[in-house]
């Protein structure tokens, strides 16, 4: 009887365990788009039970107590929402819940605090960033995105070529050189909001990605917001002044969507001096649903800029100038005129056919063609002194090194006085030989690269169940690039010999032996003139596993590249290398990487990845010098790179972070330079291009991330870049130039000279701050109006060291042997490594939004270092000083004539933008 009366308590308590036992699942979506959500964080409230959700947007808590909960939906950029539930042994099924945006605040937050000067400088790394701004919500790479970029901070010290940009699955970055040319969609923030980010070596349904991650930018106009967006910006960084207005219309009858939007930057000056800013930008994105199952979209990207670069100096110039000077202007009809214009026009037409094979299978066919031009304006001199008033024989270091200290005065005062481009002298000079009879001593010009780019790819998705996705992808590109110097304006003169003034005889003087001596004007080209070529064809496939406690994938990316040169002109300099095609390059290429999730409970999570990937050589680093000769890299190879990381996460209602520690390693790597150089093989001078092989380099480090929601209106935030970049072997260096007097009195065979090895191991690289903090806060007022303030901190800056001092011509005299008097230790002294000096900078950020009906009004606003500190961002060391002898003398000088050169980051700056949205 006892043992009949245990059996039955034990089955009632069983009964009531397993009746306490309830359920909630749903599915979360996003209102615009309608597509899933990934990572959204379902939390019961004031319980330990969380998770978040997986690809397809769906959740299921399970194994909860009866009672009354709430059930908050939250994701960074959405409005949270809460669900009360009654829970009584049941499961509920909240069915198909849509997140809306959080547009209490100006969503133009992440893509207007970098302006078009910070994604596109010649020296600035903050392109590598930009792509992170809109799509990602980690709290770490949205602070290297808006406190650190101006720093010329890299995540993980990697170039940008490291990430791909995508547009609708179509990759943007650029075959030349492997990066995204941002300017070819500046400008049109509105309809660049739809992105999807993968961080890292994550996986992406679009792409096998970079080290860097990659970001693809959806344009379909159906998954446009509908409405009309006008706004008005004002800032001193680049440009001036900003108005942009937009249009969608939204799923019309007969399943029409179409959007529009333009707008104009302008400004006669940014914080630099004479940077003038003129740019248009237009687009269009028209989409037909032609069922269910079928659309098509096209979309034209067209958005025409110019602007005027600013120059690096030595800390010589910056002393008597300060860091806003520009030795590119000068006044010219009473206007400031920068004598150095990026031109940039390269349309872009894209045709996107999306395909509904079935509820679980995709395709999504995309045909791109981009075309255009980008022009890069300066001065030639052939006959005439070099017009830059900072060169080096018109500042005061040169006279003090002769001692003539009246001299020295005297350029002092008129480098203080004016120190800008004297454009009347320019044109006197032209004016007066044109009188005489004679050609122009300057003209004005620009260096074209007229591309042509065409590319088509497959992306295919197949869900197999809930738990398996394959992706799948098909890409051939075709890329045929034009590149000349192209006369652009006479200066008052009437035509312009085409020679090499600098070289010996006068088959030598010749840019094309073809038409020798030949006079040109404006339109006409001139210098060099070559195609390049390349092919690429890449097959990529991924599978991705989603289970309740471990996500993880896998995926594979082949590829094959083949590169070409040919010659249009026959270089006196190179008469037997210059002209026709070159040979063919040729590689085949692979990558390979995995990674996966662990999910400790729904709120801790373990995320690793690792990767094995070879990329062939980009145009630039093929040819040793493009311009003049069909020279390939001796022994050019294809990059190898390693790389894994490890992350800690955190995810709860009051605390989000993220801790990763990571390790990439490249190896093979090629870096190909130019400049003019005293003192090679002894005593002699030369223009060289500097050709590095063989190149392996080392990145480790953390990164930490932090935010927390210590009150409903205060949120605390934090991250640190904890880094280590550096050279990892002593690569291989030869140089090449043409093989006059000089060069063969420096060794040179053929015009090359093989220097062997040059001890760069353990130097840093030039990458950027390689420490960062940043802490900050973040008020949002209930009354929708917010404020936040962060404090960054940037150590550990690095200058760009000059690799032939590091080899052995530093030590070498012309007979061969060591200097007489070189000094080992004055030698270590000499090539110690510039460490900058550490800051701090200080950023505010706030702005308000109303509701007026329908209508809403939003003001935003930075201002970015507002202590006005100074702080070097970026520099060289000049390649001028190339031997021990010197680069002593140099620098025994109070001040040195070829000192480092450096870039400065801007003093206090502003950005004010006005939104209107209907």
């Amino acid at each position: 009887m006892n043992k009949l009366r245990l059996s039955q308590l034990i089955f009632l308590l069983f009964i009531s365990y397993i009746s306490a036992q309830n359920s909630v699942k749903g599915i979360i979506t996003d209102n615009d788009s309608e597509k899933p959500l990934k990572g959204v964080l379902v939390s019961v409230v004031n319980t330990p039970k969380s998770l978040t959700t997986d690809l397809s947007g769906v959740f299921i808590l399970k194994n909860i107590a009866n009672g009354s909960y709430i059930i908050e939906i939250k994701l960074a950029g959405y409005e949270t929402q809460n669900f009360p539930v009654e829970l009584s042994g049941k499961t509920i099924d909240l069915g198909a819940i849509q997140l809306y945006k959080n547009f209490s605040i100006d969503q133009d937050l992440s893509l207007i605090t970098l302006t078009d000067d910070e994604l596109n400088n010649d020296a600035s790394a903050a392109d590598n960033i930009a792509g992170l701004l809109q799509a990602t919500k980690d709290i770490y790479l949205r602070t290297a995105a808006f406190e650190f970029s101006s720093s010329f901070f890299r995540i993980k010290g990697l170039d940008s070529g490291n990430g791909k940009v995508l547009i609708n699955g179509i990759e943007m970055n650029k075959l030349y050189d492997g990066r995204a040319q941002w300017s070819n969609w500046g400008g049109l923030n509105d309809v660049l909001r739809n992105q999807e980010f993968s961080n890292g070596l994550a996986a992406s349904s679009f792409t096998f990605g970079g080290l860097l991650g990659a970001t693809n930018i959806n344009t379909r106009a159906s998954e446009q917001r509908a409405g009309t967006r006008i706004s008005y910006a004002s800032s001193n960084r680049s440009y001036q002044h900003r108005v942009m207005a937009t249009h969608a219309t939204g799923i019309l009858e007969g399943g029409w969507a179409m959007t529009f939007s333009g707008s104009r930057r302008s400004g006669l000056e940014g914080f630099n001096e004479g940077t003038s800013y003129n740019a248009y930008s237009l687009f269009a994105s028209i989409e037909k649903k032609i069922s269910d199952n079928h659309s098509l979209n096209f979309t034209g990207i067209f958005t025409p800029n110019r602007r005027g670069k600013a120059a690096p100096n030595t800390q010589e110039v910056f002393d008597l100038k300060g860091i806003a000077y520009n030795e590119y202007w000068g006044h010219l009809n009473g206007r400031k005129t920068n004598s150095r214009i990026k031109e940039v026009e390269e349309p872009i037409l894209m045709l996107n056919h999306f395909w509904n094979l079935s509820d679980q299978i995709s395709l999504q066919t995309n045909v791109s063609y981009q075309f255009g031009k980008i022009g890069n304006s300066r001065l030639d001199f052939n006959a005439g002194a070099n017009p830059s008033p900072a060169y080096y024989q018109n500042l005061p270091s040169f006279f003090l090194r002769n001692n003539d200290l009246a001299g020295a005065y005297q350029s002092q005062q008129n480098f203080l006085n004016d120190g800008q481009l004297n454009w009347n002298r320019i044109f006197d000079a032209n004016i007066t030989n044109s009188a005489a009879g004679v050609n122009n001593a300057y003209v004005l010009y620009e260096d074209r690269n007229d591309d042509k780019q065409f590319t088509i790819n497959s992306i295919l998705n197949y869900a197999v169940n809930n738990n398996i996705t394959l992706n799948a992808k098909l890409t051939y590109k075709r890329l045929r690039s034009h590149s000349f110097a192209e006369v652009i304006d006479l200066l008052g003169g009437t035509g312009y010999l085409d020679i090499d003034n600098f070289a010996e005889s006068e088959n030598e003087q010749q840019n094309d032996l073809l038409n020798p001596n030949r006079v040109v004007g404006v339109g006409d080209k001139f210098r060099y003139n070559y195609n390049l070529s390349s092919d690429v064809v890449r097959a990529f496939v991924q599978a991705q596993f989603t289970y309740n406690k471990v996500d993880f994938y896998g995926a594979l990316n082949v590829s094959r590249t083949a590169h070409q040169r040919e010659g249009l002109y026959q270089n006196g300099g190179f008469s037997e290398t210059s002209l026709g095609v070159s040979e063919k390059l040729d590689f085949i290429n692979f990558g390979i990487k995995g990674g996966a999730t662990y999910k400790i409970t729904g709120r801790h999570l373990i995320d690793a990845n690792m990767a094995f990937i070879t990329n062939a050589p980009t145009i630039r680093n093929s040819f040793s010098n493009s311009r003049e000769n069909n020279n390939t890299v001796t022994n050019l190879q294809s990059e190898n790179m390693f790389s894994t990381d490890v992350s800690y996460i955190v995810r709860s209602p009051i605390i989000t972070s993220r801790l990763t520690a990571y390790y990439t390693q490249i190896k093979d790597a090629t870096e190909i330079s130019f400049y003019f150089a005293d003192g090679i093989g002894g005593d002699n001078t030369a223009f060289v291009q500097e050709v590095l092989t063989g190149i392996h380099k080392k990145h480790i480090g953390l990164e930490l991330g932090l935010e927390a929601q210590v009150t409903p209106t205060i949120k605390l935030k934090g991250a640190a870049s904890i880094g280590q970049f550096t050279y990892d072997n002593n690569p291989n260096l030869y140089l090449t130039s043409e093989a006059d007097s000089d060069a063969i009195a420096a060794g040179f065979i053929n015009g090359s000279k093989d220097f062997g090895q040059t001890n760069l191991e353990n130097y840093r690289l030039a990458a950027g701050p390689q420490n960062a903090y940043s802490i900050g806060f973040e008020y949002r007022d209930p009354e929708y109006w917010w404020l936040g303030a962060t404090a960054n901190f940037f150590s550990n800056i690095f200058i760009d060291i000059a690799p032939l001092n590091r080899s052995s011509n530093f030590y070498t005299d012309d007979d061969g042997l060591p200097f007489v008097e070189y000094d080992p230790e004055l030698a270590r002294e000499l090539l110690q490594q510039e460490k900058f000096d550490d800051y701090m900078v200080v950023n505010l950020v706030g702005g308000k939004s109303w509701k007026i009906s329908d209508t809403y009004v939003s003001v935003f606003a930075t201002v970015n270092n507002l202590l006005g500190t100074e702080y070097k961002s970026g520099g060289f060391e000049q390649g001028r000083n190339a031997n021990f002898r010197q680069l002593r003398d140099d620098k025994a000088l109070d001040i040195p004539v070829f000192g480092n050169r450096y870039w400065y980051g801007r003093g206090t700056t502003y950005f004010l933008n006005v939104n209107i949205r209907f």
